[in-house]
């Protein structure tokens, strides 16, 4: 199994992200993004790349911030992720940028893409749909749900699944109502999976802040992934 750092250019970068990849033999694959939460990329995000490479996938944990721009605390996080929040337009560019650059990886088969997202991840990724990226899928795990203020018109493409739950205060049952609306007027191939009695970060065993809806679910996390994984085998065949 490979896992190399990968540098590369964009708006308002270097960035530095990194690819996985079973190197047991050289055919070509299907590539999956990972898009990281608000802290910005971590080993959470490693992890998860190299998960899909035992897939059968490249696993591409990009970088949304820019290289050795990593939050220290959550407060440095939320300015981090502000920038992002304040301007979609810049958001999606870079995310487009990073498809690009996974797409043109020799591991990649680049008529079979997709993505992940966890938190702010989530919401990079469903902006990547909603741009008209050529892409397969995208999986958004505990997202944040609210449309950019950009004009977009066109149908999405790219099939659409939300693992959410409900108790999540990031996204709340009017966020939901709100994005179904969204996706349904867009014409996208869309389904929501949502865990009743779940809050926000439900995919990371290291967040432990249940007096503010932010909180590990064992159980929330192990179906989702399961349900990640029927998800790309179908897009993907």
């Amino acid at each position: 199994m490979i896992t190399e750092k990968k540098v590369y250019d964009g708006p308002g970068g270097p960035f530095e992200g990194y690819i996985c990849y079973d190197d047991s033999h050289d055919d070509q694959r299907p590539l999956v993004l990972v898009s990281h939460a608000y802290g910005g990329q971590s080993e959470f995000d490693i992890e998860k790349a190299q998960l899909l490479a035992e897939m059968g996938y490249v696993g591409f944990a990009i970088d949304m911030y820019g290289q050795g721009r990593r939050a220290k605390s959550p407060d440095e996080a939320s300015a981090l992720m502000a920038q992002l929040l304040a301007d979609r337009v810049l958001l999606s560019e870079r995310i487009n940028n990073s498809l690009k650059v996974g797409r043109q990886h020799l591991m990649v088969d680049a008529s079979r893409v997709g993505a992940i997202g966890f938190c702010f991840g989530g919401k990079c990724v469903l902006d990547l749909a909603r741009s008209g990226a050529p892409l397969a899928g995208v999986v958004s795990f505990h997202g944040i749900l609210d449309a950019p203020e950009i004009n977009y018109t066109d149908p999405i493409s790219t099939k659409v699944l939300v693992c959410h739950g409900w108790n999540d205060p990031l996204a709340t049952p009017l966020d939901v109502i709100e994005f179904s609306a969204e996706m349904s007027e867009r014409q996208a191939d869309w389904q929501l999976l949502a865990f009743g009695n779940v809050g926000h970060s439900f995919t990371n065993p290291a967040v432990d802040r249940r007096d503010e809806g932010y909180y590990y679910d064992e159980n929330a996390h192990r179906r989702s992934w399961r349900v990640m994984e029927g998800f790309f085998a179908e897009v993907f065949a």
